[in-house]
């Protein structure tokens, strides 16, 4: 059975598709001149965790879904989380672990999809280091950004090695050369996204927050209440087009979705080699053992209720929360993913 297949999701998949694609094609010859309008702003500039959204436009699905999509690129999960709870943005791409530190901060968002399901923050060190825990780092220089995800969980990750850490603090579009210099011994970030990034000039490997009872989600898509009363339907269909396009992505397009981002971004020096590099080191994270079977997107409450066990111990959030808080299953329709496939 193929990746896509199994991803399906559904009993009834030529029924649905078929059901899917004659509302669709209503929608499209009832309101080809009123397609909804979405704004989607993304956690960074586009990297392999993008190819669904850029395809998605190439191959025409949202159109043929009745949307418009802009999207922006972004500069850190941390400001994407609070544009989009401030509404300036109808949807965000982002790490989901900043999106419920946002949500414990007053921001009235929550999560819709949920892709990158097993934590892949953790650290990058050299990969003929031999450094596997956190005691292998004290004595070293490890380079950090404060305002980015990784810096309320120092203390916890680092516990009573922290004093002897020397930890630096850098600009986050500035920490991964931190470490390709040598200035740095390692640098915490979202590994397979930094992987390959630096493959070519430093190799390294990855000592996982997890692995240290840290289980903090990674990408996914999420957007405000309010913009949910107002664009419900926009957004549903939006997000079950791009949970739908990540099998189809698994299943030997991974090529034709790096061409629709480099298509998309022709001003950017965007590598190729880079980008589908991390779509095959991402491709392990999409599951944990809650969500192994179940279509790419939905998210899990066991999964949920780990990741606030460890920010309520971290003091990132208040105490008393629970998943439902976080994150909700109601935005994704399995039938799209049939659909994507023809």
């Amino acid at each position: 059975m193929t990746f896509w297949a199994r991803n399906l999701g559904i009993k009834s998949s030529g029924l649905a598709a078929a059901t899917l694609a004659a509302s669709l094609m209503t929608a499209a010859s009832g309101h080809a001149q009123s397609a909804d309008t979405l704004a989607l702003r993304l956690d960074w500039a586009p990297h392999g965790m993008h190819a669904p959204i850029f395809l998605a436009v190439e191959k025409g699905w949202f159109k043929r879904a009745n949307l418009n999509v802009t999207i922006e690129d972004g500069n850190g999960s941390v400001i994407t989380a609070q544009l989009v709870g401030a509404g300036q943005f109808d949807i965000g791409h982002a790490s989901l672990s900043s999106v419920a530190i946002a949500l414990s901060k007053g921001m009235p968002v929550i999560s819709v999809a949920g892709f990158i399901r097993k934590s892949d923050m953790g650290v990058l060190v050299p990969a003929d280091s031999g450094w596997k825990t956190v005691k292998d780092l004290e004595g070293k220089k490890v380079a950090y950004t404060a305002g980015s995800l990784e810096g309320p969980f120092i203390n916890p990750f680092f516990g009573a090695s922290k004093s002897k850490v020397d930890l630096i603090n850098v600009d986050a579009a500035n920490k991964i050369g931190t470490y390709m210099t040598g200035t740095a011994d390692a640098v915490i970030s979202t590994v397979p996204y930094v992987l390959p990034l630096v493959a070519s000039k430093r190799p390294a490997t990855g000592i996982f927050f997890a692995d240290f009872g840290l289980d903090l989600p990674g990408f996914g898509l999420f957007a405000s209440h309010p913009k949910l009363r107002e664009k419900g339907p926009a957004i549903k269909r939006f997000t079950s087009i791009v949970a739908g396009a990540w099998p189809y992505v698994f299943d030997g397009h991974q090529d034709e979705a790096v061409q629709a981002i480099v298509k998309n971004r022709p001003l950017l020096p965007l590598d190729p080699k880079v980008l589908r590099a991390q779509i095959d080191l991402y491709k392990p994270f999409f599951h944990t053992e809650a969500t192994k079977d179940k279509p790419i997107g939905i998210q899990d409450a066991k999964d949920w209720a780990s990741t606030i066990k460890a920010m309520e111990t971290a003091e990132v959030i208040k105490t008393g929360s629970k998943p439902t808080d976080y994150f909700t299953n109601d935005y994704i329709d399995t039938a799209y993913f049939a659909q994507i496939s023809k």
